[in-house]
Order: C-alpha cells, then structure tokens, then sequence
C-alpha cells in the first residue's frame, strides 16, 4: 500500500510503503478513488494551530503521532470487509465520514462524534485518504454514492459537511428571510454558496482578499464580492446589503481581520459562526458582545446524521457543483504547497 505521509512537520510529504490492512471484526477496506486536499491538511502540516499573543496549539502535545497519512476528505471503493461489517457491498463506491470519535462519550453517544474529546478522526489521528487504500473502522461510516464521480463527491466529507453544519447553525429562518455574509471564497466558500441557494436562501455577499477568488464568487451567483483588506470593507458590505447591518456572518477563514470585520457589520441579535482555523486572539472588547447581544458560536465539521442529510441534497440534484480540480495521487506534496500558497481556486483532489 502507497501512503504519501507527513513523516517531520514542515517537510515534504514522503511516500511510505506497507502492508495493505487487512479488515477484521466491523473494518472495511476502501479503495481510494479520490481525496481532497484541505486547508485543515496545512494546519496539520505545520504541526499546530496559532492562539494569537504568542502561544500556539502543538500537535506533538496533543499526542498526535508521525508518520501519519493525511486526507479527511476521502471516497472510493469498498474492497474487503471485516466478519462483522454491514450494510456495504464490495464494488460499490462510498464517502468516508472521517470525523470518528471514542464511540462511549456523551457526544459521541448523542450521535455527534465531530464533538468527541477523544477523536479517533481519519486523517489526523487514524491514517487517512492520501493513500491507495484507507482502513474504516465501521460500515456506519461510508454513505452510499452510486454512480456519482468519487472526486466531485469527496470535498462533502469536510467542506461540505463543514458549510452545511455552520449554516444549520445560522439556522434556515435566518439565511432564508435575510442575506448573509461568507466571510473567505476558497473551496469552502464555494461551497457554502452552493449550499445557500440549495437551501433556499436569500443569497450571500462573499468577503476576500483576492481578485480572483471575488470573481469566483460572483460566478457562483454571491449578492457581492467584498475586498475584506479595502478600509472601507464594513461600509461596503454593509451597502450591499441595502444599508442594513447583517443578520448573520459566516467565517470561514477564522482570522483577527475577518472575525472584527464580521462581528462590525453584525446587527444586534446577530449570530457571527466561526469556522476557520487560521488563527490569532479574538479582536472583540468584551463588553461589545453583550452589548450587541451578539451570539458568536464555533462549528467544526458536522455530524454523520448531516454528512447523511447533506448527500441526499446532492443526489437530488439540488447542489450546484463546485470546480474541482483532479491531480494523481503522486502530487500529493505539490498539490499541498499550492494550496498553502493560496493558488486553489474551488477544490483541489488527489485522484488514483
């Protein structure tokens, strides 16, 4: 089995060969027809998460192991299963939901395993989809695709999920009555427009710092495509929505910048939903968020219960795809390095 793994944070992804697994008890083997490659993949990569004032989130610390083969965004082929597997066939394709928790925890036993304080995640903690093959612990967490193509489907098993969870969070008698802000136009933000007008809302005012990605937006039908970095980037998105002070934010880039912009154009009662992971202190005096009323929530991934919810909504058609771009397996290192230098519009694959 070829996995190109992290072997020292901040270098080169290296290939590792080894035994392919062998499925026992509930497993199931997949075959990897495709793997996304994440803005979440870099954070790993780099081996933390910045807290702003100095400090920083080490991955070492948090007993996360190297090597480790990355990729929570993953679908392909089930090709073994354990004796105590059920509910897939061999030769049909699967999306892995790769947000695993211990299984016994309250979240996890309310069926929000992305909750887990002990994660067993794919990708991170458990060897992921930068691989030929990738070792699920349990049927219950590959969803059926059909005849979809496993490379435009593998981006819902994280930005998906991701978007559809943080806008169930804004909640439909928000984002369906009113415009939101989408604070970021990568691949998530994509997504998240995709997702708004699946769900029938109103639309999105989409906020970057690039040119490129702004058109995107604007191509993917945004109200408006905002330069977050311009000074008057709040009076802008604010007149773009008819002079009116925004209901609900979505950030999905989670810096300094983006969270005091979003939380400046807030209405008072607003909910600000952050998602990103790029890092830094939080911006805010304390007193403003009771004095605004303002809700701030984190989402991180979603639930198997809305990675369910959210394939149905593709294959219903109701989902307008978002571009995809297919690169081998073997670029598994190049791929990353462009996504880290910003040059991924729409959603990266890894394909075999």
């Amino acid at each position: 089995m070829k996995c190109y793994c992290v072997v020292n944070f901040r270098e080169a992804l290296e290939l590792i060969e080894t035994k392919t697994p062998e499925p026992t008890g509930t497993e199931v083997l997949v075959q990897v027809r495709a793997a996304g490659v994440c803005h979440s993949d870099i954070h790993f990569w780099e081996g933390g998460y910045d807290l702003g004032n100095g400090r920083t989130l080490s991955l070492k610390d948090r007993g996360i192991k190297l090597p480790m083969t990355m990729g929570h965004e993953t679908a392909g082929t089930v090709v073994a299963m354990g004796p105590q597997a059920k509910g897939v066939e061999k030769g049909r394709n699967y999306l892995v939901y790769p947000w695993i928790g211990c299984r016994t925890c309250p979240a996890c036993l309310d069926q929000l395993e992305n909750h887990c304080a002990n994660p067993q995640y794919l990708g991170v903690h458990r060897p992921g989809g930068y691989a030929d093959h990738i070792l699920v612990p349990d049927a219950r967490y590959l969803i059926d695709i059909g005849d979809l193509d496993p490379a435009a489907i593998a981006p819902y098993a994280c930005s998906g999920i991701t978007t559809y969870s943080a806008l169930n969070k804004i909640g439909a008698n928000l984002f369906q009555k009113h415009p939101i802000v989408i604070m970021g136009a990568g691949g998530l933000g994509l997504m998240c427009l995709a997702l708004v007008k699946a769900l029938n809302g109103v639309g999105a005012i989409v906020v970057d710092i690039d040119p490129v990605k702004r058109q995107a937006a604007l191509d993917a039908g945004a109200l408006a495509a905002i330069d977050g970095a311009a000074p008057d980037a709040a009076q802008q998105i604010i007149a773009a929505n008819g002079g009116k002070l925004l209901q609900g934010i979505v950030d999905l880039v989670g810096a300094p910048s983006t969270t005091e912009l979003g939380f400046n154009v807030l209405i008072k009662g607003g909910k600000l939903v952050i998602v990103g992971l790029f890092g830094g202190a939080a911006p805010w005096p304390i007193a403003f968020i009771p004095m605004k009323a303002a809700q701030i929530l984190g989402s991180y991934t979603g639930s198997l219960q809305e990675m369910s919810d959210l394939l149905q909504l593709v294959k219903d058609g109701k989902i307008t795809p978002i571009p995809v771009h297919k690169h081998p397996l073997a670029d598994a290192d190049k791929v990353l390095t462009s996504l880290r230098q910003g040059k991924v519009t729409g959603r990266a694959v890894l394909t075999a």
